[in-house]
Parts: C-alpha cells; sequence; structure tokens
C-alpha cells in the first residue's frame, strides 16, 4: 500500500501541472476503474508486482482524484457578466478576519444575493472579501467590527479570481482555488451601496463558525493583554496560526535565521502539546484506582491516553486553521493511535505514507505548497537517518549519559538542516548558513518556554493572562534581539539562482549519500553534489544583446533590462499597502530566483506610486549603486539612493554594446511648477543594431508633441511601452507615427479603476499595424533583442488549468 500511496501523491503532483482537465464523465470512469486495479493488486502475493501496479494504479488514482476535485470547484466560478456590478449579498463571516489600518479582509460564505438587472445571480459559495478604510486615496469609510459567525448584509462589487502571473512568484489564483474562493471583492461604502451594510445576526451557529470564532477569541485576549507590543502577532501566531500581523521586517530576519517554521503552530508543538495532555491524561486514568473508578478496568491507559493525544491535536490544529504541517502531525498521531487501539503494530514510514494519502485526498493542491514539501521532508528525511541505526549506549560517566541523552536531538536538527538545504534551495533560491545556531536556540525556548505560556495566557483569567502573556512576549523579545544581531552577518545567508532539475537532482542524490550510517565509503563526497546547485551563476544574455522583463505588477511599471554584465530596473511598480508593494511583492522575489544579488541602476520615472511604489523595498533588499529619478530632491527614494541623479535630457551610457539614452524631461521642465508629476516622466530608450525599446513612463499628449518636435529622429523603436497605461491623455496619432513600433505593451493590473488602456487608444495601436500584448492578459512579458525580436508570456509558457477560471 506504501508504494500506491506514493504513487497517489505523484499522481496529484502530475495534475496540477496540466493545462486543461480531462473530461469529468471520463475522469470518474477511470477513477473507478482504476480503483478495481488497485484493490486487485493488494490480493496479489509477489511483492515487487504488487508493489510495482500499486504504484501504476495510485499514479492514475491519485491523477484522477484531484481531477475531479478540480471540476467539482470550478464549477463555482462567479459569471463574467456578474463583474464590477454591485450586489446585495447575505450570509456569514466565515473566517478569523485578518485587521489593519487599510480595513478588514475576510472570507465570506454567501446564503442569498439580491436581484441585478432583474435576475436573481448565481453567486459562488464562498467568497474573499475587504472592507476597505479608505486607503490608496480612497473615500473614508467606517469598517465594521466584523467577527467569525455573524450574519451580516453588504453590497459588494465582485471580480472573478485573477492574480499576478510571474516567473517563480506566488500564484494567487490557485491559493484562491484551494481555499474554494471562486471570486473576490471589496465591500461597497454605505454612500455608494445599493442598501446599508449591517450586521443582521451575532453569531450563526456552525462548527466551522464556532471555530472560527474561538480563535478570534484568543486572538482579542492576547492582543488586549499586550496592546501595543511589537512581537504581540507572534503569540497570535503560535496560539491560532495566524501569521498576518507579523512585520514584514520581522519575517525578514525569521528567515535569514532559518526559524519560520517556529512562528507557527508546528508539527513540534502539536505533538508536543498532544503528548503533554496524552501523558496527564494516563496519569490520572491510572490513579482512577484510587477514587474506586477502576477506570483502565474497562479501557486501558494506553487507549486512553491515544485517544486523549488525538483529541487534543484535532483541537489544536482546528486553532491553527488546518495548515499542512499541522495535518501531516495530526494524520500520523491518527494512525498511530488506531494501530493502538486496533491491537497492530505499524512501521513509521507507513505512518508518514498515510498522513501522506490523506492530505492529499483531502486537499490535492497542497502539493503546490513550500509547507507541504518542507513539513514530509523534514519527517522523510528524519526516518532516512534515523530509522534503524544503532543508538548510542548511556555508559557510565556522568558526560557520557547526558551525551546519549542529548545526541538524538542533536543528531535530529543536524540531519534536518543538512537533509533540507536541496529542497530549500529549489523553493526559496537561499539558505540560512546560521539556521543550525538560531534553531539550536530558538527550537526549546519556543517549543517549552513561550508556546505553553502562550496557550495557558490566552485562556487563564486576568491578570495571570497578562503575567504569563507577558513574560512569553519578553522571552521572544529577547530572541529576535539575538536572531536579528545573528542576521546581519554578510554571510548569513547563501544564495544562488532557484536550481535546474539535474542539479537539484544531484544535490538530493548527494545529500542521501552524505547522510547514509557511518562506515558507508566516502560519506563526505556527497557534498560534490551539492556543488552545481550552490556555485551556479544568474543567467544573462551575450555581448551585444539585450533582455527586457515586463513584470505582471498591477496598476503600475516595473521593468528589468539586462545586458551581458549590468541590470537596470525601469520603475518599481505600485504600493498595495503600507507593508506590501510591487517590490517586495513582484520585483525583489523574481531577482532572488534568478540569483541576482545587485543592480546596477534604476530609473524612477516619477512621484506616482503606481511607479515609485516599490522602490524603497528594493533599496532595502539588494544594492543599488545609482539611482536616477525625476522625484523632488527631499523625497524619501531620494535620500535613500546611495547616488542619485536627475534624469535629463541628453544623458547617455553603453553597457556591454548597448546603449542607453535618455531623451525626456528637459532642464526647462524641473524649473516650471505647472506641470503634474506625469509630466516629469524619465524617457529612456534602449538600444541595440536595429532593435529598441521605447520606455515612456506616463508622459501625456503634450510630451509627447514635445518629443516628436525634439527629436523625432530619435524615437523610432521596434518596442513601445505605451504611455501612461493607454490611458485616453496618452499614444497620440503624431507620436505613434513617430515611434513606429512593431510591438507595444500595456502594463495594466486587471479590471482597473481607470479603465487603462483606453479601448478607443488601445485601437488606435491595431489601426497603425502595431501588435498589442497587455500584462493582465498575458503576465510577464520577456522579450530578447538580438537580430530579431522575440518574446514570450508568462502565462502562454506555463498556461494551467485555473487560469481565466
Amino acid at each position: 500500500m506504501r508504494s500506491a500511496m506514493l504513487g497517489f501523491a505523484a499522481g496529484v503532483g502530475a495534475l496540477q501541472c496540466q493545462a486543461t482537465l480531462p473530461n469529468l464523465w471520463l475522469a470518474a470512469i477511470l477513477l473507478l476503474a482504476a480503483t478495481c486495479v488497485l484493490w486487485w493488486s493488494t490480493r496479489l502475493q509477489h511483492g515487487w508486482r504488487r508493489a510495482g501496479i500499486g504504484l501504476i494504479s495510485g499514479i492514475a488514482c491519485g491523477f484522477l482524484w484531484a481531477a475531479l476535485y478540480a471540476h467539482s470547484y470550478l464549477r463555482n466560478a462567479l459569471p463574467p457578466a456578474l463583474e464590477g456590478k454591485d450586489i446585495v449579498v447575505i450570509g456569514t463571516i466565515a473566517n478569523l478576519p485578518g485587521i489593519s489600518a487599510q480595513g478588514a479582509r475576510f472570507d465570506f460564505a454567501v446564503e442569498s444575493a439580491g436581484p441585478v438587472d432583474g435576475n436573481t445571480p448565481s453567486l459562488p459559495p464562498h467568497i474573499a472579501l475587504s472592507w476597505p478604510a479608505g486607503f490608496q486615496g480612497r473615500v473614508g469609510q467606517t469598517v465594521g467590527d466584523v467577527q467569525p459567525g455573524e450574519r451580516w448584509q453588504f453590497t459588494v462589487r465582485l471580480t472573478r479570481p485573477h492574480g499576478n502571473a510571474n516567473p517563480d512568484g506566488f500564484d494567487y489564483e490557485v491559493w484562491l482555488l484551494e481555499q474554494n474562493l471562486r471570486a473576490t471583492g471589496s465591500v461597497r461604502p454605505d454612500h455608494n451601496a445599493v442598501v446599508k451594510n449591517q450586521r443582521l445576526k451575532p453569531f450563526v451557529f456552525s462548527v466551522n463558525n464556532l471555530v472560527e470564532r474561538c480563535r478570534a477569541i484568543l486572538r482579542g485576549r492576547i492582543l488586549s493583554a499586550l496592546p501595543g507590543k511589537r512581537f504581540a502577532s507572534v503569540l497570535v501566531a503560535l496560539v491560532v496560526g495566524d501569521q498576518r500581523g507579523v512585520a514584514q521586517a520581522d519575517w525578514t530576519v525569521f528567515t535569514r535565521t532559518g526559524i519560520g517554521h517556529l512562528i507557527s503552530i508546528s508539527g513540534l508543538h502539536i505533538t508536543m502539546i498532544a503528548g503533554l495532555f496524552a501523558w496527564g491524561g494516563a496519569a490520572l486514568w491510572r490513579r482512577s484506582f484510587y477514587t474506586q473508578a477502576a477506570l483502565p478496568l474497562f479501557l486501558p491507559a494506553q487507549k486512553f491516553a491515544a485517544l486523549v493525544a488525538v483529541s487534543t491535536a484535532l483541537l489544536y490544529v482546528l486553532l491553527a486553521g488546518f495548515g499542512v504541517p499541522a495535518q501531516r502531525t495530526l494524520y500520523m498521531i491518527a494512525v498511530v493511535a488506531a494501530a493502538l487501539w486496533c491491537g497492530r503494530s505499524t512501521s513509521v514510514s507507513y505512518v508518514l505514507c498515510t498522513a501522506l494519502f490523506v492530505v492529499l485526498i483531502l486537499d490535492p493542491w497542497a502539493v503546490m505548497s513550500p509547507g507541504f514539501w518542507l513539513s514530509f521532508g523534514a519527517v522523510g528525511t528524519i526516518l532516512y537517518a534515523s530509522v534503524g541505526r544503532i543508538r548510542m549506549a548511556p555508559g557510565d560517566g556522568r558526560w557520557q549519559r547526558w551525551r546519549a541523552k542529548f545526541a538524538p536531538e542533536v543528531h535530529t536538527q543536524y540531519v534536518v538542516t543538512i537533509g533540507l538545504i536541496p529542497l530549500t534551495m529549489l523553493l526559496f533560491g537561499q539558505v540560512s548558513l546560521i539556521s543550525p545556531v538560531a534553531n539550536a536556540i530558538a527550537i526549546p525556548l519556543i517549543s517549552f518556554i513561550v508556546t505553553p505560556l502562550a496557550l495557558i495566557g490566552s485562556v487563564a483569567p486576568a491578570p495571570l493572562a497578562g503575567w504569563l502573556l507577558g513574560t512569553g512576549h519578553f522571552f521572544i523579545e529577547m530572541l529576535a534581539l539575538l536572531l536579528s544581531w545573528l542576521s546581519q552577518f554578510s554571510l548569513a545567508v547563501w544564495s544562488a539562482p532557484l536550481p535546474s532539475a539535474w542539479s537539484f537532482i544531484a544535490a538530493a542524490v548527494g545529500t542521501l549519500w552524505f547522510l547514509t550510517p557511518p562506515g558507508w565509503p566516502l560519506r563526505a563526497m556527497g557534498f560534490v553534489g551539492w556543488l552545481p546547485m550552490l556555485l551556479c551563476e544568474p543567467t544573462h544574455p551575450q555581448n551585444g544583446q539585450f533582455r527586457v522583463i515586463a513584470f505582471d505588477i498591477g496598476q503600475g511599471m516595473g521593468l528589468l533590462v539586462e545586458t551581458a554584465q549590468h541590470r537596470l530596473l525601469y520603475d518599481a511598480g505600485p504600493a498595495y499597502a503600507p507593508e506590501s508593494d510591487g517590490g517586495s511583492r513582484v520585483i525583489v522575489p523574481y531577482l532572488k530566483a534568478r540569483g541576482i544579488g545587485k543592480l546596477d541602476a534604476m530609473v524612477i520615472s516619477h512621484s506616482d506610486t503606481d511607479h515609485s511604489g516599490g522602490a524603497l523595498s528594493v533599496l532595502a533588499a539588494l544594492p543599488v549603486p545609482l539611482v536616477t529619478t525625476s522625484l523632488p530632491l527631499d523625497h524619501a527614494i531620494v535620500q535613500a539612493a546611495k547616488l542619485h541623479r536627475r534624469c535629463q535630457a541628453g544623458q547617455s551610457w553603453n553597457w556591454d554594446g548597448v546603449q542607453f539614452d535618455m531623451l525626456y524631461p528637459s532642464p526647462s521642465v524641473y524649473e516650471s511648477s505647472k506641470w503634474k508629476p506625469n509630466a516629469h516622466s524619465c524617457t529612456l530608450k534602449v538600444s541595440h543594431g536595429g532593435k529598441s525599446i521605447l520606455l515612456p513612463g506616463d508622459i501625456e499628449a503634450i510630451q509627447e508633441i514635445e518629443l516628436v518636435g525634439s527629436v523625432p529622429e530619435r524615437l523610432k523603436s521596434t518596442v513601445l511601452l505605451a504611455p501612461h497605461h493607454g490611458s485616453g491623455t496618452s499614444s497620440t496619432t503624431g507620436f505613434l507615427r513617430s515611434v513606429q513600433p512593431e510591438l507595444a505593451l500595456f502594463q495594466v493590473g486587471y479590471r482597473n479603476r481607470y479603465h487603462h488602456p483606453k479601448p478607443e487608444v488601445f485601437a488606435r495601436y491595431a489601426d497603425h499595424g502595431i501588435e498589442r500584448i497587455r500584462t493582465d492578459e498575458t503576465g510577464a512579458i520577456t522579450l530578447e533583442f538580438d537580430d530579431l525580436l522575440t518574446w514570450h508570456t508568462y502565462r502562454k509558457d506555463h498556461w494551467r488549468y485555473w487560469y481565466g477560471q
């Protein structure tokens, strides 16, 4: 059965790489047939034949099961005709809301919807809503105190699931599919709403609502006991698994030191708490003889302890929000408990495979989560490196006894650290070199001191709760100081491009070789398998060639220009929220995945936040020797730059045979106070040979006329980044005639509120015979400039069945 379970996991993973789904009824029939073959294989006597047939039929079952699961979720999609319409909905708050200064975010279980255009709309049963409080110039509004389980009436405006699509970026669309959220939207302000937003009932009972309300109560108790405390959100994460309140700066420290897995309800925490309650329950059960109850005569203490362990783990996992690591631990505990109750022995590998099977049969998209691979990878590595090994005898001396006592824990930490390096590099492109030291301190502190204090403090009465939570916060504060110091070392993290398939396989084989038992020949040579992965260099164009990546960054601009030895970033994307922007969410992750550790220059065309919003995040993440902008000299980006230069017509430089020319603005633009920021946009042309791209920022008609009048001979370009995202105030006919592009790029957000590109402008490009690509439809666009121009779009090259659904 283990081979069948592993095959099931492989089949599920294969389905998530498909561009289309198999036919629903055909998949159902084939799944039934594959299940019958799998059942028949269990009757075979020959082990190798049974394992082979089980593996193949398991792959088929996993593939087809995941396909049926996907069909059942995709059928709930929001009809396209309802996008952008105001709809009155009634339903319940279905999860623990995320609360911030910008408003509230929560899942909403729809019970009914009001008529739209005279018809009753068919809405998905679950939608993701935000209730904004006035961020980015929106009209301020009062956000209600939404709590899980409440029934509300809202006027909402919905869109179909859509996320930015960039190489090695977070796939928001598959995450929404996994959560069965088939529409996203926002609550309309009362002064724009069809009906007033209002609470209809304080609580609607269901098991999910009860669990989520308990999570909200515990979070509220912690935050009220620690008002204004920086790490109160860390204690919330340890108790209810809600990590949204942890500051991005703190996450950076936790990631660099390799302890991010501890800032949540991890498998280690669940095992510890379940074991503690099981031990206490068994002790009390045995002592029932003293009360004349004699409970062990009715149920053995071991079975009662197993029942307590499973119940405790289940409760804690529910509080955790049912994350993959928590699920894995729960199922493993449940399998061991079931074996104990049935009087059967089971191997550790069987327990792990069963947990893997149950996780994927309940959530086939779990294979898309890094937590899935890290969780099962860690346990699998421990099993590989420990099961069947001879353990050290205690010995007679004190040192030998202490060594025998702590050697298994040290060995486990060593094995996990070494064993997960290839997987960590594959998922994140970096590995913390100081994680062994940081984890040696953080694991016992968080697991055995902070977590128990947080759990007890969250349910204890005042003032005891305040003392316990305050003590836990103090330990976290001291730990954060140490981790912050450790993370500042230049060699705290080793970074490299995400490894190719062959280099990852070589590193994985080398790791298995290195973790073999002592006495295995040439164990140290396992490190050789790591070299291709760790020493890989970022790819780059050849001399005289250049590459441009136009990111799918929402309603904003951000492009990376690469030559053989240099890289320039033109604009840095929009600001999404105070701690979230295009730089931190899109550009920096892409650069890290490519192994790019520095930029040679950055151009910020002008001050509008859809162009400059991510610049500070980029400057904080990696070195940028030169920043060229049209910004005021007191602007925060100018102040943060190591070297700042104002962009000005006439500036030019050559990198690796590629010419860079600044065409606008002229010095007189800075001397006048009548122009809006758009009129200051740095206009850059990048060219080599007969191929070029023109990057005009947000210039408008007047600036286009000025360019046509002053440098008409220099405007002609192979590719044009549409000025001002294709607004109605730009892309004039005269300008397009002067540029004569073959291809136009439109960097726009999906269903953006400015309705860019304007239909008449978009059609104007077609009238001039210009091919058009827009990032909201194609995802990121990669252009290769050589003797010929070639381009690739991310969604087309990496199409998955959930795109556009």
